[in-house]
């Protein structure tokens, strides 16, 4: 009798740590699911900064164009060339369209001068315009998303 009570002792400790164990490894198995859940987060947001960052240093090369076709069709309104003109608009309007489908927008520059996305180059002395207001645009500025690819150049009222 005393030989079946220690045989079946052990039998005992093993049912209680059976249901310890396994809470242990459930725990384990719930958080490696959260770590995992976590990584794919983590790596579908950096492959999109990736992303945005390769359009960014596109998108900064590409608006000097922008500004020379915007030039162009300055000049060529007061040398009449009408043909040349429309052409140089075409070209205009189909790269603007392009930037703005992929997320550039044009930096507003009326108002009141902001330093997070207009670059003073000149402050001049205004009896119209309220002190700190953008009076002219140099440059215009654009953003690809909440980014600044490039602030606004603008003169700013004393």
């Amino acid at each position: 009798m005393s030989d079946e009570h220690v045989e079946n002792e052990p039998l005992e400790a093993e049912v209680v740590e059976e249901p310890e164990e396994q809470a242990v490894e459930d725990d384990r198995l719930l958080r490696l699911a959260a770590d995992f859940e976590n990584y794919k987060k983590r790596a579908a947001r950096e492959r999109q900064e990736y992303v945005q960052l390769a359009n960014e240093g596109l998108i900064g090369e590409l608006l000097p164009v922008l500004d020379d076709l915007e030039r162009a069709l300055a000049a060529a309104e007061q040398h009449e060339e009408a043909q040349l003109e429309e052409g140089v608009r075409l070209v205009h309007r189909a790269l603007a369209a392009l930037l703005e489908r992929h997320g550039v927008r044009r930096i507003e520059t009326d108002g009141k001068f902001d330093p997070h996305v207009h670059e003073a180059l000149l402050s001049q002395p205004s009896e119209e315009a309220e002190s700190g207001s953008v009076l002219d645009v140099v440059q215009k500025g654009y953003k690809l998303g909440d980014r600044v690819v490039r602030p606004a150049r603008v003169i700013v009222a004393e």
